[in-house]
């Protein structure tokens, strides 16, 4: 068996060098992660394959979170990929509070250091609205849902005051009321922060048999 071994390397040494430098890449300088979930909608949909860019903060150990040479710290309205130990998973989430931001939101709307976001609803459906949020220089747009009756705001809706800390972060899903993120699993640590995606590479339809999407692929995000 070592001998086969043996020679199976020796013949195949191109293959196994440029598999190896494929997995290095993968690991610590870029990547594709794919979103099963609507919780970044309408910015990111179930099926987009989303770029990352795992070397836009730091340079990592590979197959490792270890840092080796940090470049940047993410910024508020950065989409980032992280490794949440309270999911238990990979999320997809936008950066919504960055270190020494104060932080609170009632019905849906945010405040950010005592700026309070302004809403544009850009499209109104049967079960949810779209709008503009404009805030701390940034505008993108989020999906909130229609409830039945008057001021029956789900529970993620709401939340009090928060001063982030330093080595911390407080993550959102634009898709405001079915995100879990750090309304649930707390603010996310900076160890836990892979990369940023910028960049949609390519999209199936998982409603209509896998069939790609066309027009998200290389969409900007």
């Amino acid at each position: 068996m070592k001998k086969i071994i043996t020679n199976f390397c020796k013949s195949n040494t191109s293959l196994l060098v440029f598999i190896s430098l494929m997995l290095v890449f993968r690991s610590a300088v870029a990547d594709w992660n794919d979103v099963p979930t609507g919780s970044m909608k309408p910015t990111i949909v179930e099926g987009d394959r989303i770029i990352i860019n795992k070397m836009a903060y730091d340079l990592k150990l590979p197959f490792s979170q270890k840092t080796l040479i940090k470049f940047a710290d993410p910024e508020r309205n950065d989409i980032v990929i992280f490794e949440s130990k309270v999911a238990k998973k990979r999320l997809v989430k936008r950066v919504i509070g960055i270190p020494g931001d104060t932080i609170s939101m009632q019905n849906n709307q945010l405040s950010i250091n005592h700026q309070v976001a302004d809403y544009t609803v850009v499209s109104q459906q049967k079960e949810y609205t779209l709008s503009q949020e404009h805030i701390a220089d940034h505008t993108h747009l989020i999906r909130t849902q229609v409830q039945p009756g008057n001021n029956n705001q789900p529970h993620r809706a709401n939340f009090n005051e928060i001063t982030i800390p330093a080595g911390f972060y407080l993550m959102m899903g634009d898709n405001r009321d079915n995100s879990a993120d750090s309304r649930s699993i707390g603010l996310v640590p900076r160890e836990e922060i892979i990369g940023r995606s910028n960049t949609v590479a390519f999209s199936l339809n998982y409603q209509q048999y896998l069939m790609p999407r066309s027009e998200r692929f290389l969409k900007a995000i």
